[in-house]
């Protein structure tokens, strides 16, 4: 499987961007797709994942009502649509597969090349 980030960009605190994460090769119904990020300095953090089949979400709290993470099956994308995004949610962010269970951060792989995000205040 690979995976491809892109959305990415430049925006002021307020407001919104999504992401998408294309993933390519064979995608079973039993994988998570997680969304991380990673802030200068700071340790990789995981922010939403996903079942394929769409049925089990997840955030990390910081995101919360303001993240909406979604599966589109038949163009296998996952999207990270992110509203009122503040100037702490700057980060490289990441996609990543995984076959184990999602809150396992070890488990995930075929890391995308990552999408730049930058918020400014």
């Amino acid at each position: 499987v690979q995976l491809q980030a892109s959305g990415g960009g430049l925006v002021q605190a307020g407001d919104s961007l999504r992401l998408s994460c294309a993933a390519s090769g064979r995608i079973f119904s039993r994988y998570f797709m997680g969304w991380f990020r990673q802030a200068p300095g700071k340790e990789r953090e995981l922010v939403s994942y996903i079942s394929w089949s769409g049925q089990n979400t997840y955030y990390t709290n910081s995101v919360k009502g303001r993240f909406t993470i979604s599966a589109d099956n038949a163009k296998n994308v996952v999207y990270l649509q992110m509203n009122s995004l503040k100037p702490e949610d700057t980060a490289v962010y990441y996609c990543a597969t995984t076959a184990s269970k999602p809150e396992w951060l070890k488990g995930y792989g075929n890391w995308g090349q990552g999408t730049q995000v930058t918020v400014s205040s």
